[in-house]
């Protein structure tokens, strides 16, 4: 008679959000073959639904890559300075899924509290788009804001680098290609759930099997369709996966959370242990029992809210202590 694995023991889902896992009509896993269905039917807010309640404007800029282009969406608070800090974003959706206004609503909150510009990125997706495409869009995304400060009201000097998911592992890839291509000068990251390994060794990546909201197959499917063949060898680059770095000298503070209930919790919490060793200031939350986005799926949970609060004081002291540009 054989007998069935036992599962790994694994931190449980905070109470208030197991009860949502339970009840979603989601999947806990993401194959290929989902892929177009979960772009044509993304989830959120719309655009209109975004800027209703909030004194923002937006436009549209499309920048030129090889082969192809790329759309930029700049949101700017009505009563910014003339020259005002920016932060640039880069979404979420496991490197396969997702668009410039996945998870973007409470940037545009920073952006009215403290009156920065915001300039979320359209980056091409795997797998039409593998490595190191993405993070190279969202290089190119980063110089064009640069090129254009001026037309944008953007002060130059001032720019934070934001991402959710795998938009937060494009992020610590940007930062690490300004550092080694002696690039724009970001003054801090913030690094949420960031998708960052793809070797998937971890504990906690081989814990969350086939549970929660994005679980070890889901997150296998996105690294597959980013690096191919390539996944788990030494021909990986630290651009597209920023774990794999063995230098992290010289990168802006970080602010990193993730939930503790979820796969990326051990590569999230190593990395900020090797910011650290490497003389980087890095401000780290590991939820209890939060799932991966957990606060997007249950904003109104308590830990979504304690969560969301960690980050609003982190980005207040960041850009608070930032010297105001001359009007």
């Amino acid at each position: 008679m054989t007998t069935a694995p036992t599962a790994p023991a694994r931190p449980p889902y905070d109470p208030e959000l197991a009860e949502l896992l339970d009840n979603s009509p989601l999947p806990s896993t993401v194959t290929a073959d989902m892929i177009d269905f979960l772009r044509a039917n993304p989830f959120g807010p719309t655009l209109e639904d975004l800027l209703a309640t909030r004194p923002i404007s937006h436009r549209e800029y499309t920048i030129a890559r090889p082969g192809s282009e790329i759309i930029a969406s700049v949101f700017t608070p009505a009563d910014k300075d003339a020259s005002a800090p920016a932060i640039y974003f880069l979404h979420g959706g496991g490197m396969i899924i997702g668009n410039r206004f996945t998870g973007i609503g409470h940037v545009l909150d920073w952006a009215v509290e403290h009156r920065a510009v915001v300039v979320s990125l359209e980056y091409r997706l795997a797998p039409e788009s593998p490595a190191p495409g993405p993070v190279e869009d969202a290089y190119a995304g980063l110089l064009w804001l640069v090129d254009n400060a001026g037309e944008l009201g953007v002060d130059s000097e001032r720019i934070l680098i934001a991402g959710t998911s795998a938009g937060a592992g494009l992020s610590a890839g940007v930062t690490l290609l300004a550092r080694d291509r002696k690039g724009p000068a970001l003054i801090a990251q913030m690094l949420l759930s960031p998708m960052l390994d793809d070797r998937d060794a971890t504990a906690s990546s081989h814990q969350y099997t086939q549970t929660g909201s994005w679980s070890r197959e889901s997150n296998a499917t996105g690294w597959d369709s980013l690096l191919g063949d390539r996944r788990g060898t030494d021909a990986v680059d630290i651009y597209s996966a920023p774990a794999r770095a063995t230098d992290l000298t010289g990168l802006p503070p970080a602010f990193i959370d993730v939930g503790s209930a979820e796969v990326f919790r051990d590569e999230d919490v190593a990395y900020a242990s090797r910011l650290w060793a490497a003389g980087v200031q890095a401000e780290l939350h590991v939820w209890a029992g939060g799932f991966h986005i957990f606060d997007g799926a249950a904003p109104d949970a308590l830990l979504s809210v304690a969560a969301v609060a960690a980050r609003d004081s982190w980005m207040g002291r960041t850009l608070g202590r930032l010297p105001a540009a001359a009007a």
